[in-house]
């Protein structure tokens, strides 16, 4: 993280030095270039009226003699600048300032033909022996047609190079002053950017861990933000996998752990008693009868248990098609407490079947409706040892409603939570009187789920318990 950190800081201080240094480069040499031809013309038009001032002073004089001397003297103590004055060949043959050493010299050429055609300015000025760098401007010295020769008027343009010299110096110091704070903001940015990756950095690993309930938290609302919370969001999902997988794991674990004991119950019945038939310990044909009764018994539970594991995964499994036609609800009522009239008359139970007038069809598979309230009804009478079992059916709303209803033990209130769920048994002290696989009551859930009905359990330990489900009804325009 900390080379990432290194890494964003070059990025950002390399762009940032960057854009400084080319934006401000460019600023000053375009302000450069303008402000200098700006100052240079500026001077040239200053000198330019001032030569025509002198020229307006002079023109009468067309020799040159101590009154046109002074005068030139006076002119440059005014105007602050110096003064020559040459002839028609161009020879300098007066100047403002005292032993001039230049008396004599010659202008270019070019020069005095231009101002003797009456050309009255002029921007550069090549005089003979003259080293300094100069800025000069030339007028016709005369009036009308009468040129005596020349004015020349020059300032040294040692001052303008000195106002460009600080006007660089003002740029390299903006400059200067520009990469300072360039690299202040950039320290900032990269540490306002990097503190929040570090910390996106360090959930990310916690969760690469397999701690999925650590959180990002971020106190920004930008893009990063943005990051972080995809990351929590990838983290709660995670969590919730984990979760599930957590819980598919021990149902896994419960569910062999279950299977395993129904199992070795009947298995060990079974075999103990083939040992002892094996082994001749039983002589006797009825006692022989009674342990394959016993054997027989068992073999069916073990089937039993068997064929509604089947069931069971079938319908987790989506694998369960049902065939679906009206279904007349009164009728497999009928049918499935007639299947069990002889079992209820035996534990002195009564039986009976209350169904509403005129109650609409429901647009179900029959046999597995048949199988719900078989596995409801067998429930009943395994947990009510007196009284009765009812099973009543109305109409409620786009539903029908089917009760099972009996006078039995009862079930708890922690465990009604948890009656659909495989192996769950409430007589756990009594599993040895009442046998069963505990799978009946989460198939009867899976399928009134697959029919697009609902379940509903009400008890009261000691009284007894109504099992509800409701199943969809047939429309009359349908």
């Amino acid at each position: 993280m900390l080379g990432m950190s290194k890494s964003i800081y070059r990025r950002l201080l390399v762009s940032f030095l960057a854009t400084v240094l080319v934006g401000l480069g460019i600023t000053g040499i375009v302000l450069s270039f303008f402000t200098k031809e700006y100052i240079y013309n500026a001077k040239e038009e200053e000198l330019l009226r001032m030569a025509k001032k002198v020229n307006a002073a002079i023109h009468n004089s067309n020799e040159v003699n101590k009154r046109l001397l002074d005068k030139l003297a006076m002119l440059d103590e005014s105007f602050d600048t110096r003064i020559w004055l040459f002839d028609t060949e161009g020879k300098i043959v007066a100047t403002s300032m005292k032993d001039e050493m230049l008396t004599g010299k010659s202008v270019a050429v070019s020069i005095a033909d231009n101002v003797l055609n009456g050309k009255s300015a002029v921007t550069e000025l090549q005089i003979e022996g003259l080293d300094d760098p100069m800025l000069s401007v030339s007028v016709p010295w005369g009036e009308g047609e009468n040129v005596y020769g020349g004015i020349i008027l020059h300032a040294p343009i040692e001052g303008i190079e000195k106002t460009f010299g600080q006007m660089r110096e003002s740029i390299l110091w903006a400059t200067l002053f520009g990469v300072l704070l360039s690299t202040i903001m950039v320290s900032y940015l990269s540490w306002s950017i990097s503190r929040p990756l570090r910390t996106i950095e360090r959930t990310a690993a916690e969760i690469g861990r397999g701690n999925y309930a650590e959180r990002v938290q971020v106190d920004t609302s930008d893009e990063i933000s943005d990051l972080a919370q995809t990351i929590n969001t990838m983290a709660q999902k995670l969590e919730k996998v984990e979760q599930e997988r957590h819980h598919l794991e021990q149902v896994r674990n419960d569910f062999l752990a279950n299977v395993s004991h129904e199992l070795r119950t009947p298995l060990t019945a079974i075999q103990g008693f083939l040992e002892a038939l094996q082994d001749g310990l039983v002589e006797e044909e009825e006692a022989r009868q009674k342990y394959y009764a016993v054997m027989y018994t068992e073999t069916m539970q073990v089937n039993r248990l068997v064929d509604d594991l089947m069931d069971l995964m079938k319908l987790e499994n989506n694998e369960v098609n049902l065939v679906k036609f009206p279904v007349d609800v009164a009728d497999v009522m009928n049918r499935v407490a007639f299947s069990f009239h002889q079992e209820a008359e035996e534990k002195g139970l009564r039986m009976g079947v209350e169904v509403e007038e005129e109650l609409p069809r429901i647009y179900a598979d029959k046999d597995r409706i048949a199988q719900i309230l078989k596995n409801l009804v067998k429930n009943a009478l395994k947990f009510t040892a007196a009284g009765e079992i009812r099973m009543r059916a109305s109409l409620e709303g786009e539903y029908v409603q089917i009760q099972v209803i009996d006078t039995g033990m009862g079930i708890a209130t922690d465990d009604l939570d948890r009656i659909w769920e495989r192996f769950f048994k409430v007589d756990r002290g009594r599993s040895k009187n009442n046998k069963g696989t505990g799978l009946g009551l989460a198939i009867v859930k899976e399928l009134v789920e697959l029919h697009d009905g609902k379940c509903r359990v009400d008890s009261t330990p000691g009284k007894g318990s109504t099992f509800t489900i409701w199943l969809p009804r047939i429309k009359p325009e349908n």
